[in-house]
């Protein structure tokens, strides 16, 4: 058998001739004609050749409200977030407008004594959402208003749809979340974005909203909602956790599937989403890639609660840089292909963007 021949590593360079001089070719240098970290030796160069980039225009920022005389309460799973009382969500409202934030999207806490078995609160056109709609647009009508039709804040069951025994009714589901879709709408909604995964209820909602002069109001679908473990902290914040009965997998899509959600994205944009919404974001990527990729229509992620509240106390006990993971998560979105975010970072996105120009 033939001897192998090791061949040892060049000598380390002496200190006077560590570093050749510029243009001479080192003895022991590679035959590359191309080499990756050229374009990556200096932060000129990395930002000229970047692919994806975060704006402030790619944010919507999700906040809570709750009907209150006191101007802040905090969410005790979700670390730094707070709901805010009316007065309190308009101002928050002008500070993301003048941070150039494009969205908010507001949720409320429902009281319990107003939480019924079919979310009757939900059609009070005076209820907490409707209210604060009516004050924040008059305050700040440039920033656009995202909200859900969904019934889970207003039953008394936690499920986003009426129920006959344990089974959430579908049609009788829709019905009602058409009637709730109206109300927001007067109120001064831009968009409704149907949250309930009831079949059919964009396309009802679509009729209900022309029929009623709503013409442009726009419909942002959360088209493929899974039923994850990630919503949590985000129940916690509206006051669900408590009073959810059984699970949501019966109308929400099973983790496991994808070609499920091309399905259920083409049906919603047949039926009138002018936008459609993947949930939850981070751990379906994939997900916002394919549909992005065969639809080619404005597609959203959102950063659930439950992806916030891992980011924010790992940073909290000193396991990450909370900055840069989150910097670095928004723009796995748009590397994805989502056109713009959900997040619950989105103002502490806008000032650190703006401190960096």
């Amino acid at each position: 058998m033939a001897s192998r021949v090791v061949r040892p590593f060049p000598a380390p360079l002496s200190r006077q001739d560590e570093a050749p001089a510029v243009g001479v070719r080192s003895a022991d240098s590679l035959s590359l004609t191309r080499r990756m970290r050229r374009n990556r030796k200096a932060d000129w160069s990395r930002r000229l050749v970047r692919e994806s980039v975060l704006t402030t225009n790619d944010l919507i920022w999700p906040i809570f409200l709750v009907d209150s005389s006191q101007a802040r309460s905090a969410v005790a799973w979700m670390p730094g977030i707070d709901r805010l009382n009316i007065e309190e969500a308009v101002r928050q409202s002008a500070h993301a407008a003048s941070l150039g934030i494009p969205a908010i999207a507001p949720f409320p806490y429902v009281e319990k004594s107003l939480r019924d078995a079919t979310g009757s609160e939900a059609l009070n056109t005076r209820n907490l959402m409707c209210r604060a709609v009516r004050a924040i647009k008059a305050e700040v009508p440039e920033i656009g208003i995202i909200c859900d039709a969904a019934l889970d804040p207003y039953t008394s069951h936690g499920h986003d749809g009426v129920m006959a025994g344990e089974t959430v009714l579908n049609d009788a589901s829709v019905r009602i979340l058409t009637q709730q879709a109206l109300a927001l709408a007067d109120a001064g909604a831009d968009v409704i974005a149907p949250s309930d995964m009831m079949d059919g209820r964009v396309g009802a909602i679509r009729s209900a909203l022309d029929e009623a002069g709503f013409e442009l109001v726009q419909i942002m679908a959360y088209a493929a909602k899974y039923a994850s473990a990630f919503y949590g902290p985000f129940r916690d914040a509206i006051g669900t956790n408590a009073t959810l009965i059984g699970d949501k997998r019966t109308y929400q899509m099973d983790p496991a599937n994808s070609d499920e959600a091309i399905a259920e994205v083409a049906l919603d944009l047949e039926e009138g989403a002018d936008m459609v919404m993947i949930k939850p974001g981070m751990p379906y990527l994939d997900i916002i890639a394919r549909v992005k990729d065969q639809f080619r229509v404005p597609t959203f992620a959102y950063q659930v609660s439950g992806e916030y509240a891992m980011i924010q106390a790992a940073a909290q006990n000193g396991w990450l840089d909370g900055d840069k993971a989150m910097l670095e998560s928004l723009t796995a979105f748009k590397r994805a292909g989502a056109d713009g975010v959900l997040t619950y970072f989105a103002p502490r996105v806008a000032e650190t963007l703006k401190a960096a120009v």
